[in-house]
């Protein structure tokens, strides 16, 4: 029922009101019917949306890419042991082999080919930086593939208040993202 969900929806009482919405980073569909009322009224109403990062700007898109590189040059087999590097060779390679099977009809009938979005996702793999090659690699499942091509609740909500007219904005630049997670030393990762 609609009164049961928990919104995460914060209101701060002023007037006009300013509300507070946790969102996640899965594809919007997975999780739109669960989304209460009261939040997607407050998201109607609002004429100002301000985003973590603004995923409908291209230089957030290039920063992001550019972030996950590793400098100098490097590639991940110099930086990984031989063995796991090996290991996550072989991982892909399979992953690479069952993406075909692992698409929808839908997603083949707007074109989609598995090797476009397996370059997609995981194309220059071998020049990321440790920390973004494990990201990508827990996306690349096959409930994560046959949800490819659908926006996260983010860029949906982003494209919406756009659609609407509404001024968007960001709270954090790519590197406030970027360099905590460039930080974090090889044995974290």
């Amino acid at each position: 029922q609609q009164g049961d969900l928990n919104s995460f929806l914060w209101t701060i009482r002023r007037d006009p009101p300013a509300y507070l919405f946790g969102t996640i980073h899965v594809p919007y569909t997975r999780v739109w019917d669960f989304i209460p009322d009261n939040s997607k009224a407050a998201f109607h109403a609002s004429s100002s949306v301000y985003f973590e990062l603004d995923l409908t700007d291209p230089y957030t898109i290039s920063g992001l890419a550019s972030c996950q590189m590793l400098p100098h040059g490097e590639n991940l087999q110099d930086v990984l042991p031989r063995e796991l590097y090996r290991r996550l060779k072989r991982h892909l390679d399979y992953i690479k082999l069952m993406l075909p099977h692992w698409m929808t009809p839908d997603q083949r009938g707007k074109g989609l080919y598995a090797d476009y979005l397996f370059n997609a996702i995981a194309g220059n793999w071998e020049r990321k930086r440790p920390v973004w090659v494990m990201l990508m690699v827990n996306s690349l499942t096959e409930t994560d593939i046959r949800s490819r091509g659908v926006p996260v609740l983010d860029l949906y909500l982003a494209q919406e208040a756009e659609r609407m007219k509404k001024t968007t904005g960001a709270v954090e630049r790519v590197e406030e993202q970027c360099h905590p997670l460039n930080g974090l030393n090889f044995s974290q990762v």
